[in-house]
């Protein structure tokens, strides 16, 4: 596909589907090239490369550490993603409108319970002695 034509498609999935940023749509897709890269996958003669959901979920959680570091949830939450269905539900549109391909095992399923945004994304950049302990529960009203 060409990239303006990619462009177009996102415009209007994102047009369509306000939960998520355009700009969402442009790093899952940016993130499963990189799934493809520490996977090994490599593509069998006219064969597209395939990734699972928790493999995808993976490399998406290396990748928005890699290029947002600290502020990795911060941009997540920008682009209206709170939890891992969230890129489901963004690879689904894609699939929806041709931008990426499923296999009949692929299911927005895949990406339940994948990690705890928290635990994925701000615990890395906490101090070691707070990383280490359990979240209290607040009871301030």
């Amino acid at each position: 596909m060409q990239a303006a034509s990619f462009e177009e498609a996102i415009e209007q999935i994102a047009a369509q589907d306000l939960r998520y940023h355009r700009e969402a749509y442009f790093f899952l897709r940016e993130a499963l090239d990189h799934t493809h890269k520490i996977t090994g996958k490599p593509p069998k003669k006219n064969e597209l490369r395939h990734v699972s959901g928790q493999e995808l979920l993976k490399g998406i959680r290396e990748y928005a550490l890699h290029q947002f570091g600290p502020m990795t949830s911060t941009v997540l939450e920008e682009w209206g993603i709170k939890c891992c269905e969230d890129f489901g539900e963004i690879v689904f549109n894609m699939v929806e409108n041709k931008l990426l391909a499923k296999t009949e095992q692929d299911s927005r399923e895949d990406f339940r319970n994948g990690y705890d945004f928290h635990d994925a994304f701000r615990k890395p950049f906490l101090p070691s002695r707070i990383a280490s302990e359990p979240i209290a529960e607040s009871n301030q009203s």
